[in-house]
Formats: structure tokens, sequence, C-alpha cells
């Protein structure tokens, strides 16, 4: 088993240099967040990371947690690190001040959420929906749900779920049928949720869900939906645990991967009814409840980066230590470590070179939610909202889907030992499975990509984001690194396929919405490459004018531009083939009637 370290320098690189920290440095309440603050703030995560979370990992795979009578323990040694992860205030990085928070900005608190989730996936998914509850319940919930469920949520202290899906309701939320009883100032309820992740556990006192419900009277389909906060135990006035509510936890399910996350089947209401809260009006919860998801999509990306970044660590390092044959074109040479084997370095450079461009991908639209969040000129923050909105289903989308296929280069480095568990690359991707899944799958990433932010604004934020690619795509190949103009004339190129294949796509989606909806998942991964290949030719363009100013860490900046290099040859190219699938290939796709499969 390998070590994880966080990969500090390309992280700081990214937010200083890619995702911009001087501009969020200007925003207001962000004064203090600078190069030292972010160093530090690494820093400290990185050694929770290696030293607290990474150990638990695989033993948290193979024991799992266990569910008893209704209740569920938590892996061994899950409860001590969560324990040490609410006493060093973790848990309240992004958390308003007024219930605790640090107020750090999301282009700090997403880099974190890459380590923990590098170290320990399974363990990090609990604090990932506590702050989407956290999110929720600011933004929409009442002043007092605030101030009673807030400050013990921000620390930590309480856990938070998101509880949306049912049996018969699974992505298709228009079904769900838990039902919510008016009671005075509260409502109890009565169904069943799926699918919740960490769901039950014995990590905190209390687990607050948000729950999607109808009331009485309520409309058919998605506008009849409403959100409810339902703790697991009452709270009473002033912040004491009272008794226990009508929750229970039926069972936890038995997955491929993500083994030390319990995922729960949690009824509400088998005796009385479970007490619930209204979080703002009837008939919005899907509205509030996609403040909860918006936020966790851009986590699970991050995730994606994550898992991402620990099979290729765990490749590299059994790939620079197992010796098999001889080196190729070296006559007499001596047995060799696989690393020296040509195609071996091509997954390790496809590995690396998709993983920077996930996270340079990731936080840069992380900092476009903190200036939608901050920015004091609200033509800004909208425009900023708009191009953040455009890129968490790409950023979701993308980074997951590739996060498996690097997960499995992983276990292909490894040869057959990576089929065996016990070298732990297998576990790699058996976890990065689900994150193409859940909060949304691919394919309903794609359709919320095309449809809701492109074709409801009438391609104008995807405009204004291409022209901005242009902008750099323009620049003249005057550059005296054969290299940096090479990756340039190859991101124009795919660039211009990109343009093309969305002004193709659009008319399409207008006209005839099966059609588009065939090629909406190539054109989210087509979306994702070529806005990978932005940033990889941005962080070219950077290293090389370091380099040109006689920056120290030359290793690294020559680095960058040879995996940017990869990445324009050997990476960008897989653009123009999903480029032709949208464009040529909708009827194809529904050519065939039902029987002839």
């Amino acid at each position: 088993m390998s070590d994880y370290n966080a990969p500090l320098q390309d992280m700081k690189f990214v937010i200083e240099e890619l995702a911009g920290l001087d501009r969020i440095s200007a925003l207001p309440g962000c004064e203090e967040v600078n190069s030292e603050l972010v160093d530090a703030v690494l820093g400290e995560a990185a050694k929770f990371g290696s030293g607290v979370l990474a150990p638990l990992n695989r033993s948290g795979d193979r024991h799992g947690a266990r569910f008893q009578d209704g209740a569920v323990t938590s892996a061994d040694g899950f409860r001590e690190a969560y324990g040490q992860f609410v006493a060093a205030g973790w848990g309240s990085l992004s958390g308003q001040e007024q219930f605790g928070g640090q107020a750090l900005p999301e282009i700090v608190s997403v880099p974190v959420s890459e380590i923990w989730n590098s170290a320990n996936m399974a363990f990090c998914l609990c604090p990932m929906l506590t702050s989407g509850a956290v999110e929720a319940i600011s933004r929409h919930g009442s002043p007092e749900l605030q101030q009673r469920y807030l400050p013990k949520l921000t620390s930590g202290q309480w856990t938070g779920t998101m509880d949306l899906t049912e049996s018969q309701a699974g992505s298709d939320l228009s079904a769900v049928r838990t039902r919510a009883v008016p009671e005075g100032n509260r409502y109890r309820l009565y169904g069943t949720k799926i699918f919740i992740t960490w769901g039950e556990h014995d990590l905190a006192e209390n687990i607050i869900h948000l729950v999607l419900a109808r009331t009485p009277n309520a409309p058919e389909g998605t506008k009849g939906i409403s959100l409810f906060v339902v703790p697991k135990f009452l709270v009473n006035d002033d912040g004491s645990l009272a008794g226990r509510n009508d929750v229970q936890c039926v069972s936890i399910e038995h997955k491929l991967g993500i083994h030390a996350s319990p995922t729960a089947v949690i009824a509400y209401g088998d005796k009385d009814g479970a007490i619930g809260y209204l979080v703002g009006e009837e008939n919005h919860g899907l509205e509030y409840m996609f403040t909860m998801m918006n936020l966790a999509r851009l986590g699970v990306g991050a995730e994606g980066v994550a898992i991402g970044e620990r099979a290729y660590q765990h490749a590299l390092a059994y790939a620079k230590q197992r010796v098999q044959g001889r080196a190729i074109g070296v006559r007499n040479g001596g047995r060799v470590t696989i690393i020296h084997h040509p195609d071996v370095r091509r997954m390790l450079m496809s590995m690396k070179a998709q993983i920077e461009a996930m996270r340079a991908l990731t936080y840069f639209t992380a900092g476009a939610l903190d200036i939608a969040l901050r920015h004091p000129d609200p033509q800004k923050r909208a425009e900023s909202q708009a191009l953040f909105d455009l890129l968490t289903p790409v950023v979701k989308g993308w980074c997951t889907e590739q996060s498996i296929e690097i997960a499995s280069l992983g276990v292909q480095i490894h040869g057959g030992m990576g089929y065996i568990e016990e070298t732990g690359a297998a576990q790699y991707l058996r976890d990065a499975r689900i994150t193409s899944i859940y909060e949304g799958t691919t394919g309903i990433q794609a359709l919320d990509l095309l449809g809701r932010k492109i074709a409801f604004d009438k391609g104008i934020t995807v405009g204004a984001l291409f022209m901005e690619m242009q902008k750099l795509a323009s620049q003249p190949l005057d550059n005296h690194n054969a290299d940096v103009v090479a990756i340039l004339a190859l991101f124009r190129s795919a660039l211009a396929s990109l343009i093309k294949a969305t002004e193709s796509l659009l008319p399409a989606f207008s006209s005839g919405l099966k059609g588009a909806a065939a090629g909406a998942v190539p054109y989210l991964k087509m979306f994702g490459f070529v806005a990978g290949g932005w940033q990889m030719t941005r962080a070219a363009l950077i290293a090389d004018r370091k380099l040109a100013q006689g920056a120290d860490n030359r290793n690294f900046y020559n680095a960058k531009i040879t995996t940017a290099r990869f990445y324009a040859d050997y990476i960008l190219p897989t653009a123009y083939a999903h480029g032709h699938a949208v464009e040529h290939g909708m009827a194809s796709v529904m050519g065939l009637s039902e029987a002839q499969f």
C-alpha cells in the first residue's frame, strides 16, 4: 500500500495562477485570504489527511460500517477520527461566522476537500453532506431554524443528510410519496427514503435530515414538493436534545465500494409520525434542495479529482518499485522497474494530465462560486453565478467519468496484481464508480448542461465563456517554446470543434428534444475535455512565462509544460470523437425498435 501525500505544489499553483487567488482576496470578507493562509490551511489539512484519515481508508474498506437492531456502528477508528476532525475545527471551515464558522471561501475549502477525499472518501462524504445542509438552511431556513440547527451543524457536533430518493422515485423526484401532515407550527412525516449517505451512524450525537415530502394539498409533480428539517433527536429551545424522533434506520446497503460510508434506508413515521419543520415555503422544496445539490455536485466533482489523484499516486509508487522486463532499445541492459516501459509511461501520463486538468477546472469553478456569493457588484455576481451554474454539471459529470478511467488505468498498471484486492488498487476503482451516479447521473448532468444551462438562456453564458477561451486561443503563435506553440494550436482547433458542436446542438434541442438528448453526454464529455484543455493551455503559458522570468522551480514548470503537451496530443483529440457523435450520431441512437434489441 502506498502512502498519500497531498500534491500541494500543484494545488497552490492552480489556486494562485489559474483560479485566481488575487481576485478572491479582493472580495469582501476575503481580505486575509492570501498565499500564506492557503499554505497554512492546506498544510494542516495535508497532515490530517495523511496522518489520520489515510490510514483508515483500507481498513474501512475491508470491514465497513455495521448495522444491527436499527443502529449503525462505524468502521474502526472512524469515530475517533471524526472527534479529531471536529476538535480541530475542520467542519466550520466555510461556515458563517455568526454560527461559529470561519467563513473561508470555496477556493480554499474545495482543495481541502480534495485532500480529505483522496485520503478517505468514505469518511469525507459525511462532512460534505453536512456542509450542504448548512448551506440550504442558511439560504432558505427561518431565523429560528438557523439559530436552532446551524451552530452545531457548522461545528460538526451534529451532521446533516440529504433525503431525496425513494424506491419508486430515483432521479424522477416528481414521484416522491413521503407525506408531511401539518400540526400547528410543525409537520409529521410518513414515508421511506433510500440511498441516504451517512443516514445513520455513531459519529455525532444528532443527525439532521433534510427531507423532501408532499403536504396534503400539494400539486402533482415537482411543483408540489416541500423541504423539511427532520432531526434524529428532537431539539429543545435551548439547543439541548430532547427525545428520539420517529425516525428509524431500517437497513444499510451492501455496495460495490465506499464500504465505510453507511448508505441507509430511513423510515419516517412508523409510529406517531416523524416531527419535521418546514424550510421556507411549501411547494418550493426542490428549488431549495438544489442549493444543497449544486454544492454537493461541485463536491462530487472534487471527489473525482481526489480519487483519481490517489489512484495515480498508488500506481506511480508501484511502477517505481515493480521490476519487470528489460528496457526497450538498451542492448544487454538489466531488468528494470516498469516505469521505464513506454506504455506504462503513457498510462501514468494519461492519469497525471487528466487529473491536473480536472483539478484546474474544479478550482476555477469554485472561484466562480466565491465571486457569485461575495462580489459587491450585482451584475458581476449574476454573471459569475451563471458561469458557476454552467460549469457545475461539467465538473460533476466529466471529472467523475474520467476518475473511473483513471482508477481503471491504475489497476492496469499493476497488471494482474491490480485485480487482487490485497494491493489496494481495486478499491479506488470500486470507490470511483459511484461518483458518476449519485447526486445526479452523468446523463442528468448532461441534460442539465444542455437544457437549463445553455438552451434556457439561449447560449448567452456559454457564448461569453467561449469568447474568453478564444482570447487565449487567438494569441500569436510566435512563442519560442515549440511545445507551447503546439499546445495553443491544438487547443484552438479543439475549441472550434466544440463551438461547432454547440451550434449544431442548440437547434436540435429546440426542434427535437429526444435527438438532442441522445447527444447530451458526448457533448458534456467534449465540453469537459476542451475546458480542461483551456486550463492546461493557460497553465503552459504561465509556466513558460515563469521560466522566462528565471523562476527557481524550473523542474515543476517544465513538467507542467510537458504534461500540457501530452494532454494536447493524447487527451484533447478525444473531443473530436465526441463532437462527431454529437453532430451525426443522434439518429442511430434511437434507430432500433425495442424489439430489435
